[in-house]
């Protein structure tokens, strides 16, 4: 771990949607940088480390929670969403009835996250396969985010790596804004070393399994 870095930081973000919107392809292409067109059910829950050194004095580890998104697994979201700081909805562009499904998880989350000083748990929207398709997007998706509190949405493709990186970095900010409001950038309680980082992966994969 470099020292010169003041403070650092654990952020989780939840990525969710209905089963097949390609989650586990987004997250793989945004922490490691592949993709696989192999399609494998994720059980229950999974998540991924990307570390983000933000500026010269803070660095932010995300854990990058894939949900599941069959409904067998509904009952256990409130266990995945616990501490989650921001959230990505996906719904693919290939199949118009996830599209749907999003407002299912908006309440989902609403009625499972409550976040310090009432602030909202911030969203984002990612329309993904715009690799595949570009002609099939639901009317007037601004108008939606701002209707339900959703910070943005972005045509992704986690083949061709498109906007990914960009839609993430606007939610990853507005967690940053929380959690500065918070008044938490100095508590010891965020602060966490690489060591920890890689014991709490090992125990998760073990758990999901």
């Amino acid at each position: 771990m470099d020292d010169s870095f003041k403070n650092e930081v654990l952020f989780k973000i939840l990525v969710i949607g209905d089963f097949g919107v390609g989650k586990t392809s987004i997250i793989r292409r945004y922490a490691e940088g592949t993709f696989s067109p192999k399609y494998k059910i994720t059980i229950g829950a999974d998540f991924a480390i990307k570390r983000l050194d933000w500026d010269e004095d803070l660095r932010i580890n995300l854990q990058l929670w894939d949900i599941a998104g069959h409904e067998r697994f509904g009952s256990l979201t409130s266990v995945y969403y616990r501490y989650a700081v921001g959230a990505a909805i996906v719904f693919d562009l290939t199949r118009p009835e996830t599209f749907e499904s999003v407002t299912k998880w908006l309440n989902d989350l609403k009625d499972k996250i409550s976040l310090p000083k009432g602030q909202n748990l911030p969203v984002i929207l990612l329309a993904n396969k715009a690799d595949i398709t570009t002609g099939s997007l639901p009317q007037d998706l601004t108008m939606f985010c701002k209707q339900h509190n959703i910070k943005c949405w972005h045509l992704t493709s986690a083949k061709e790596n498109i906007n990914i990186a960009k839609a993430m970095n606007i939610l990853v900010q507005s967690a940053l804004e929380n959690y500065h409001n918070n008044g938490h950038i100095d508590s010891d309680a965020v602060k966490i070393h690489e060591d920890q980082t890689k014991n709490n992966k090992k125990r998760c994969s073990q758990c999901s399994r």
